[in-house]
């Protein structure tokens, strides 16, 4: 019925004259609301408009360490900084669904973790958070510490990444631990609201992980052999034992094993050696030969001008009196005189307050680890390129705040394959550029071109590109590289990333109706870490280098480039 037969019977006007497609004229009585206030427009979540900018996660986080393993589910809402006429996502809330109780990392002996039981205790969190594998995202678990030196570790972290949910990964590494703990305690969102320099020190069973933070930024990771579960007793008796722990009891003039008896007042020696050794760490301009050994990871530069100091992990519930409950290990010991010599300012800074401490790594890593890619990409065939995983990153030095040049963009991106002993035509990497500058269609252009000489022998065999950018030009990089320059490969071109050297990523299935891809960066070091020298440990010389596919040393100068706060959904968190 049209509008003038409505008029002619007398029938009202209807939501009829409103139907998608129906553009007939229609009148309103003198009565009528034109406003149409009265319509329930339904819940902001299922606008269409509102799902392109808006995308929320389910993440969890396992964290495997020395002395405790537990596990945080979260839920992560990222908005689209449109504002900005940007197609980066970013952080604005975050929500912890679930925190499982703190459980004793189980270890069947010396050389392996017990896996049956560690996987009750996975099982059991998933059963009391409500959340079935199904019903996550991404999520990483984590070796950490002491865990990683059982021989089945990295065989345990990829069983548990894959049951864990669509998108879990698997990670272990010193630096990556470092970093997330700092994320997770809080401290890098203090430094980002009082613009300070502050150092994150989080003490776990058997490794202290340093990372310091200026303005919200990391400046550097790194680790060193100082744990609160090194040594266990019972009933007076050494029953546990790690190899650093022995070390540090020979610094204090106890020669212990396995049975030895511990007399009165022997852990506190060995607390306060290992505290000194912390304290050294962090103040000296040039530490000991002996304080340098116990690293396991390159010494950080000297630490100064800094503003406060936070402690996390398992020995920080000492160091804030949360904690008075006795485990039989070092634990009540180290966290009594580090806490006491930080409220002396021994470590040249006020202690500030933690809002996580032996939950840190965990919240980190279910909160801080992926990244989503902006929603302006290139992506040529989605079933062909996703998902991705273990792809190696490689960061070519690239000047691009000026004029570009392409064979410089094409000789910088030789080097780099060079610098990590791969080869262009035959490894498969993610390209991470960070673009500087105005985004005209000559710099893009030479960018483009740049990339297709370097990498030509391997785009003419038809592999895959991988290119990852933190600017908002993916479209055009790769609709140039596409239609103008011929490139007939499959490729992956995604903005809103920000990456650096020594990463692997996994890429996820395309989220729709954002069309944004989840982006979860990892470390795979299992027994070592890539990011420095081979060193000799305390423990054991590493025959191999632990990285992901080859086993190289490359040199790192611990310069973290996490975006201001870090992202790893969107490298960039909010603070």
């Amino acid at each position: 019925m049209s509008t003038n037969e409505k008029k002619a019977t007398g029938d009202a006007h209807t939501l009829d004259d409103h139907l998608f497609g129906d553009f007939y004229p229609h009148e309103h009585g003198p009565d009528a609301d034109h406003d149409h206030d009265d319509i329930d427009p339904g819940p902001l979540e299922d606008n269409p408009i509102w799902q392109q900018d808006n995308v929320s996660l389910r993440s969890v986080g396992v964290d495997i360490g020395s002395a405790g393993t537990q596990v945080a589910f979260s839920g992560i809402h990222l908005r689209r900084q449109g504002e900005d006429l940007s197609s980066r996502y970013l952080v604005v809330e975050r929500e912890t669904l679930f925190q499982s109780p703190v459980h004793l990392t189980p270890y069947a002996d010396e050389q392996r973790i017990d896996e049956r039981r560690l996987g009750e205790i996975i099982d059991l969190a998933y059963a009391h958070s409500g959340l079935l594998p199904q019903d996550i995202d991404t999520g990483v678990v984590i070796l950490t510490g002491e865990a990683l030196r059982r021989e089945n570790a990295e065989g345990i972290a990829r069983v548990l990444a894959e049951k864990g949910g669509e998108f879990v990964t698997a990670t272990a590494g010193h630096h990556m631990e470092s970093l997330l703990a700092a994320y997770g305690s809080g401290a890098a969102r203090l430094s980002h609201e009082r613009r300070a320099c502050i150092l994150n020190v989080d003490i776990g069973g058997g490794t202290t992980k340093l990372a310091l933070i200026r303005d919200g930024h990391i400046e550097w990771t790194a680790a060193l052999h100082v744990g609160g579960r090194l040594a266990v007793a019972e009933r007076r008796r050494i029953v546990r034992l790690d190899p650093a722990g022995a070390h540090h009891a020979r610094r204090a003039g106890l020669d212990w094993a396995v049975g030895s008896r511990v007399a009165a007042g022997d852990f506190e020696r060995v607390a306060l050696g290992m505290a000194d050794v912390l304290l050294e760490a962090i103040t000296a301009a040039r530490p000991s030969r002996a304080v340098l050994d116990l690293y396991l990871t390159e010494p950080p530069p000297p630490v100064s001008d800094l503003d406060g100091v936070v402690f996390s992990g398992g020995v920080a519930e000492y160091v804030y009196g949360n904690e008075q409950r006795d485990f039989g290990d070092l634990g009540v010991a180290l966290g009594a005189v580090l806490r006491e010599r930080a409220l002396a300012g021994r470590f040249g800074a006020a202690l500030l307050p933690a809002t996580e401490r032996i939950r840190a790594t965990v919240l980190g890593a279910s909160e801080y680890s992926t990244q989503l890619s902006g929603n302006t990409s290139t992506i040529t065939s989605a079933a062909k390129v996703l998902p991705r995983r273990n792809l190696q990153v490689l960061k070519p030095e690239l000047s691009l705040d000026a004029a570009i040049d392409a064979e410089a963009v094409a000789q910088a991106i030789r080097r780099r394959y060079a610098a990590f002993d791969l080869d262009p035509a035959r490894d498969e990497v993610a390209l991470a550029i960070e673009w500087r500058g105005p985004p005209a269609y000559a710099r893009i252009r030479a960018l483009a071109e740049g990339i297709r000489a370097a990498l030509a022998e391997r785009l003419r065999a038809g592999a895959t590109l991988y290119v990852m950018l933190d600017g908002d030009i993916a479209q055009t990089l790769g609709a140039i590289l596409r239609e103008e320059l011929g490139v007939t490969a499959e490729m992956l071109v995604i903005d809103g990333i920000v990456l650096r050297d020594f990463d692997f990523i996994d890429l996820g299935k395309i989220r729709l109706p954002s069309f944004t891809v989840p982006v979860t960066i990892k470390s795979l070091t299992f027994r070592d870490d890539p990011r420095g020298p081979r060193r000799e440990r305390i423990h054991h010389r590493a025959s191999t280098n632990g990285h992901a596919r080859h086993g190289h040393d490359h040199s790192h100068d611990h310069a973290h480039r996490h975006g201001a706060p870090h992202r790893h959904l969107s490298h960039e968190h909010d603070h």
